[in-house]
């Protein structure tokens, strides 16, 4: 992958560190940063791109919304992290009808930059105790299931995505693979 520096900012989930690690393993330098950084101090560290970590709740997401709408590097926001650029961009969350985690079967609808060689169907861990309602309008839906209509995302323009489900996680079948093609977006916009 390059000299590539991604950074996990800590939205205080559970599973925050096996982010990091998962990073690691890829051989990507990291670290996992707080969410109360400024856009400033974030640039310092010359990032190649960001993870937002999953979390308990909007309520503790510090700067994450500006860091989405401002920040010119790639993003992905997982489950807590997918759900708050959602609302950044004008989307909508709601309490899922289904709480704790659980094996989901993702349908794949675009495999677009993510989710290349996943199709059509992945099963991954996730919690939808909160999920995206409404798809925000400069999004594209590019996974759902039967559980969520919005699964994984992407915006139009912007390397910015979401997916509901947990990547770092080893029940998640294909979670390596999703983040071995975000780094890839993350080494093609270092270079573009």
């Amino acid at each position: 992958m390059g000299e590539l520096n991604v950074y996990v900012i800590n939205n205080y989930g559970q599973f925050c560190h096996l982010i990091h690690r998962a990073l690691r393993e890829l051989e990507v330098s990291t670290g996992l940063l707080k969410n109360t950084l400024t856009i400033k101090e974030i640039l310092e560290r010359e990032p190649h791109g960001l993870i937002l970590s999953g979390g308990p709740t909007l309520e503790r997401i510090g700067n994450c919304q500006q860091y989405v709408r401002e920040l010119e590097v790639p993003i992905l926001g997982i489950c807590l992290g997918h759900q708050l650029t959602a609302v950044a961009y004008g989307g909508s969350v709601r309490t899922g009808k289904y709480g704790g985690f659980a094996e989901v079967e993702v349908e794949i609808l675009d495999e677009n930059d993510i989710l290349q060689g996943m199709a059509p169907k992945t099963l991954t861990w996730a919690s939808h105790s909160d999920e995206v309602e409404r798809l925000p309008a400069d999004f594209i839906r590019l996974a759902r299931s039967n559980i969520c209509e919005v699964e994984a995302m992407k915006h139009k323009t912007r390397p910015l995505y979401g997916v509901q489900w947990h990547p770092e996680v080893s029940h998640t079948v294909q979670g390596k693979l999703l983040l071995r093609n975000f780094l890839r977006v993350c080494e093609e916009q270092s270079h573009a």
